[in-house]
């Protein structure tokens, strides 16, 4: 059943308070029917009275759970024009100690989890030889600093893998935009610390534990930009009939594109400064 032409917008990761709840009220504002998925309903209950929204429970770490959704959508309207993969988690600790446990969790979201929807999604797509796939990164992956490494390490592998589905889908005329996050206020801080919370006591790390807590608010200061601001211009851009290969926004996003490319030294250097590494 097509939603009286409006353009199917799936997008993972939509608990209240988080980039893809505000992205998901920014494209419904934008006259699209949007599909707002979470591994929990309930973290979504705002939205739930609201016709411009489909709910769905989806647990990115499941092919069972993305393939139901993805069948689910098409049979309800027809098609996707949009995939948002925006679902995604935190890591903060030292690379030399923290758990691989949490290493490979991190990993099997940020970097797995949009895999099993884009390939869930592109039979679809390419049959109707139209489409819009949108990786959502982070400007961190430009000048990874300590602390962060498998969160940055992850968005990084996410970038790259985008650039070549960006090259692999042009054939089929569908798009493929990397958004690249700078620091936008959402609930992820307190994300970071429920996880960080749960990592073992550090040994070598220990002198610096304040410095590591702290990285988990580092993108949450008072300069940072509002979710909603970034989710407007973000859908923007995305909703262009030639939607940018790239698109980065938020505070501190021009900052760090330039620090990508000083040489290793001088970026290094700020780095340590900023971060107390």
């Amino acid at each position: 059943m097509e939603p009286d032409g409006k353009e199917v917008v799936l997008i993972t990761g939509c608990s209240a308070g988080g980039i893809g709840h505000a992205l998901a009220r920014a494209f419904a504002a934008k006259n699209c029917q949007v599909v707002a998925t979470s591994r929990s309903k309930v973290s979504m209950g705002d939205l739930e009275q609201d016709p411009r929204f489909f709910l769905q429970e989806l647990d990115v770490l499941s092919h069972d759970s993305v393939q139901r959704v993805v069948s689910t959508v098409v049979e309800k309207y027809g098609h996707i024009d949009v995939l948002v993969n925006n679902a995604g988690v935190q890591c903060v600790g030292p690379l030399a100690e923290i758990p691989l446990s949490a290493l490979q969790r991190t990993f099997d979201t940020n970097v797995y989890g949009p895999m099993r929807l884009v390939q869930a999604v592109v039979p679809h797509m390419a049959s109707r030889r139209k489409g819009k796939i949108v990786n959502v990164g982070s400007i961190a992956a430009l000048a990874p600093g300590p602390w962060a490494g498998v969160y940055t390490a992850s968005k990084a592998a996410l970038h790259a893998l985008t650039d070549t589905l960006r090259l692999e889908l042009r054939h089929f005329g569908i798009d493929v935009i990397n958004v690249a996050p700078g620091a936008i206020r959402s609930n992820i801080g307190n994300a970071v610390i429920a996880n960080y919370s749960q990592m073992p006591e550090w040994k070598l790390y220990k002198p610096f534990e304040a410095a590591i807590r702290a990285r988990a608010h580092f993108s949450q200061g008072t300069k940072s930009t509002p979710s909603e601001e970034f989710a407007k211009k973000t859908v923007a851009a995305v909703l262009k009939k030639n939607p940018p290969a790239w698109f980065s926004s938020g505070h501190l996003s021009t900052a760090m594109a330039v620090m990508y490319h000083l040489p290793l030294f001088i970026r290094d250097f700020i780095i340590k400064i900023a971060m107390k590494g």
